[in-house]
């Protein structure tokens, strides 16, 4: 063995230091160069420079790692873009909240300071996010590094709000939408979470204006509502046109109690005459569906409150009070009014603010909007075109997609921030006219600009491609790597950012921004709980390096979970995970130590001299090859990951690296160097295999190899099927070999023997092929069980007192006088026949179902009849087996 310069134990510090700054300094982050190579491109989701990184952005950039690598190291001409959102109201919110503890108002600063403020926060926060990024090994291209609010993303911004504005397909106008009175800004509906808080609902009474009308015999009508201080902006009763019980009502008029202003009963169809009492107050400036009402029948729209939620002057005395200090001082009002009805506690879903958590107001208020129809259809459209479609994985969030376009409501772009894209409008001082350009308007003392910025999401919906240059259609990158190949994202954002994405694409550049969108999951718990700082169930990726490696997180989070399904962290898989690293580093530094100094990962070219035990890893490495290259198109990077582990952990650490040990202590040099040259070739192929996962440990055990064809892993080429080393007979041959031997393992463990205690093995078959391959492997059978005789043949004669195996073609017997009980053996045998007569019970109703024979691939049944038919004899021998000891006990 040769002295190497690899620790017994996998340390994950040594591994990765230094390493990311060297590969960033050799530029092996960026494209190739080689425009005729195909070009694979990737646009960084932009995480909002609002704070740390979490977990699941650290499994989005494992997802998009992953891809890039394999596809850089497949000869494509990569490029990932990386870049941050400036994520208006969100970012906006964190650095008020820090000049609070400071006792400073952004009004104490004035919009300029303070949006000096919000630049010093993002540079802070996207070194963090930089730094981060590092640690999670992802090879982005930082000299393309794009922040929604920099130069060439702000100038698409304008021309895309220009040109809709143009096009007719942006407007302005009053619409109840939904407000932030913390943030003071309007929110899209997406932006609106709906938690269940505890409520009432409030029974009062509307008198009617004329001292004759009745209703039910009183001189007053029901009103129920769960917020009386909306009652100074109710502008009318409403009742369904076709409720009988309220007919005569229609026409009459009542008054609003407190207000003491006179309004119209109404017949509207919005009204559900099953709920309730089948009457409603209309309010049209506090509720988007009584905005819709008023629209109908021309009713007035009356706001109350201010900006901050307190009420204002239309709320008579209660003007100045904030709006729950004011339900509280209404009811006790309308109690002493004698309005009160009854007070009937509910607990029901209020719509509260994503960013600050406060609760919504729907309020009446002057927005700026995108009409969504035309877009949406266009987009919609481009789903039936197989060269236009964005293809979703997996396909089911296709219909989520499909399902938000075709119900999608007009946009609210408008955001009242300071920190954005400020509105390109402005007002004319003078006439109010109205003025949308790229530019500010030539005289532009006489022009006012629109104070609004635009919402986050309109400029993220352009990130595909106004990170490449767009609208400069002729720069490099646009006409290179757009459409990108593939976004990787969570299903929570598909109508965030997603749909928008899409729909902005298509109008802009006629084309997707995409070809695939891979769906994961949410991270959880262990417990299957979402993450959240009231819970305290948060994990910081960081730490989690801290302890186990990046290269472990890595794998856990692309083994862990199929796409679109949530995954569980879990500290027990992360030990797994750094287990799985130390068993490869255990095995590479085996295999290294025997490697010569000129041994290179190369076959020898006559395949013929090979052993069994070579031919056999070598096609199970070509299938793990097929396997891994198949599930990685299709995304399914568990798939992947359970085919690499069982090759590196069963097939190639437990049982080829074992039998290697035969002929690497031998004395024949031909056979040795074959071995070696096996040996680094497939641990070559497992380190390219593994790379994109795995990142900083297989650089390190590439690199220590004796012979390395590249000076980085990264560029080296990504591992092919070669049909040469399919070996079907050698995988038969060699899994008989495996079978012997676990088996006659087995016995020993059942018989408490241990390899320490002499046995004989006998071997019973009349297949002349098994005969051969254990003859010709009797070294790796005298390795592996260590038998005092080894016995083969087709008329084994095994003694009463010997525990019995049945294996494919054969069985096996080991004769344990001494330690058998043949009641205990007896006992033995009926489980094993058990087990056996179930599995063809299982197999032979497989094979009687038509359906499964008649539409399942023809190779998946063949493969169920052998299965079944080897059953079969293991049940015919282990019960020939019972047959002869229960003889020989009643003899």
């Amino acid at each position: 063995m040769r002295d190497i310069d690899m620790p017994g134990k996998y340390d994950s510090d040594a591994v990765e230091a230094g390493r990311y700054d060297k590969w960033r300094e050799e530029g092996r982050f960026q494209p190739s160069g080689n425009e005729k190579a195909r070009p694979y491109s990737i646009v960084i989701p932009p995480p909002n420079v609002t704070g740390k990184l979490h977990l699941g952005h650290s499994w989005d950039v494992t997802l998009q790692d992953i891809l890039i690598r394999q596809k850089r190291m497949q000869g494509f001409d990569t490029v990932w873009v990386p870049g941050m959102d400036h994520a208006g109201i969100a970012t906006q919110a964190k650095v008020e909240q820090r000049l609070a503890e400071e006792g400073i108002s952004k009004y104490d600063l004035g919009r300029e300071k303070f949006v000096e403020q919000v630049w010093d926060w993002k540079n802070e926060y996207a070194e963090t996010i930089h730094e981060q990024w590092k640690k999670m090994g992802i090879s982005v291209d930082y000299s393309r590094e794009r922040f929604t609010l920099d130069e060439g993303l702000s100038e698409a911004v304008r021309k895309v709000f220009v040109d809709l504005y143009n096009k007719d397909l942006i407007y302005r106008g009053e619409y109840i939408i939904n407000w932030d009175p913390k943030a003071r800004t309007a929110l899209s509906d997406i932006e609106v979470i709906h938690e269940d808080d505890e409520g009432a609902f409030y029974h009062v009474k509307y008198p009617f204006v004329d001292e004759n009308d009745r209703f039910d015999g009183k001189d007053y009508i029901e009103i129920a509502t769960t917020r009386p201080e909306t009652m100074f902006g109710d502008v009318a009763v409403a009742v369904h046109p076709s409720d009988e019980r309220y007919k005569e009502l229609v026409g009459k008029k009542v008054r609003v109690p407190l207000v003491d202003r006179e309004i119209p009963i109404i017949a509207d169809e919005y009204v559900d005459p099953e709920f309730g009492s089948g009457m409603v107050k209309i309010t049209p400036a506090h509720d988007p569906n009584d905005f819709a009402v008023g629209n109908r029948h021309d009713l007035e729209r009356i706001n109350t409150m201010n900006e901050d939620a307190s009420m204002n002057e239309n709320a008579g005395k209660y003007n100045g009070m904030d709006r729950f200090e004011a339900r509280e001082a209404m009811v006790s009002d309308l109690r002493a009014g004698d309005y009160m009805l009854k007070i009937e506690p509910i607990v029901h879903a209020v719509g509260h603010s994503e960013r600050t958590g406060v609760q919504v107001e729907s309020r009446l208020s002057t927005q700026w909007f995108v009409k969504m129809e035309p877009l949406a259809k266009q987009a919609l459209a481009m789903q039936d075109n197989p060269d236009d479609k964005v293809t979703f994985n997996p396909s089911r969030f296709e219909g989520t997609y499909e399902r938000w376009m075709e119900n999608i409501h007009d946009w609210v772009i408008s955001r009242q921030l300071w920190w954005g894209h400020q509105i390109p409008a402005w007002y004319n001082k003078q006439t109010g006219e109205i003025y949308v350009g790229m530019e500010a308007p030539k005289d532009a003392e006489n022009w006012e600009q629109d104070t609004d910025v635009l919402d986050t999401w309109f400029s993220s919906a352009l990130w595909p491609f106004s990170t490449m240059g767009w609208p400069d259609t002729d720069a490099h990158d646009y006409k290179r790597y757009f459409p990108t190949d593939t976004l990787v994202t969570g299903y929570d954002i598909i109508p965030f950012w997603v749909s928008r994405m899409i729909f902005q694409s298509k109008e802009f550049t006629g084309k997707r921004p995409f070809k695939n969108v891979l769906i994961h999951g949410l991270i959880r718990d262990e417990e299957g709980r979402k993450m959240s700082k009231s819970l305290g169930n948060g994990i910081d990726p960081m730490d989690v390096i801290d302890k186990y490696g990046v290269d472990a997180l890595r794998w856990f989070l692309a083994t862990g979970s199929t796409p679109g399904q949530d995954m569980r962290f879990s500290y027990t898989k992360m030990d797994a995970a750094w287990n799985f690293i130390n068993k490869i580093w255990n095995a590479s530094r085996y295999v290294i130590m025997n490697l010569d100094e000129d041994t290179k990962p190369e076959l020898p070219t006559d395949l013929s001299t090979l052993s069994l035990a070579d031919r056999w890893i070598l096609s199970r490495l070509n299938k793990t090859v097929d396997s891994v290259l198949k599930n990685f198109d299709k995304f399914e990077f568990g798939e992947a990951g359970r085919a690499l582990y069982n090759f590196i952990w069963d097939d190639f650490a437990d049982w080829y690296i074992e039998m290697t040990k035969e002929t690497l202590n031998g004395s024949d040099e031909a056979a040795k160097q074959t071995v070696q040259s096996v040996l680094a070739y497939v641990l070559d192929q497992v380190l390219r295999l593994l790379h994109p996962i795995m990142p900083f440990v297989t650089e390190e055990i590439y690199l220590d190899m004796p012979v390395h064809t590249f000076d980085t892993i990264m560029v080296a080429d990504f591992p092919e099927v070669h049909a040469e080393l399919d070996d079907a007979v050698a995988e038969t041959d060699f899994q008989s070999l495996v079978d012997l031997i676990t088996a006659v393992r087995s016995i020993r463990t059942e018989a408490n023997a241990p390899m320490s205690t002499t046995v004989d093995v006998m071997i019973k078959t009349d297949d002349a092929n098994l005969q051969r391959i254990f003859q010709e492997n009797a070294d790796y059978i005298n390795r592996f069980v260590k038998p005092k005789e080894l016995t083969i043949g087709a008329d084994v004669d095994a003694p009463t007192l010997a525990m019995t195996k049945a294996i494919s073609g054969a069985q096996v017997f080991v004769p344990l006088e001494e330690l058998i009980d043949i009641d205990d053996e007896i006992a033995r045998l009926k489980d094993d026949a058990k087990k056996f007569a179930g599995e063809v019970k299982r197999s032979s109703g497989k094979l009687s179902n038509d359906k499964f024979v008649n539409s399942a691939p023809e190779n998946v049944v063949n493969a169920e009849r052998e299965k079944l038919a080897d059953w079969e004899d293991k049940l015919a021998s282990t019960n020939a087996r019972l047959a002869e000891l229960e003889a020989a006990k009643k003899a």
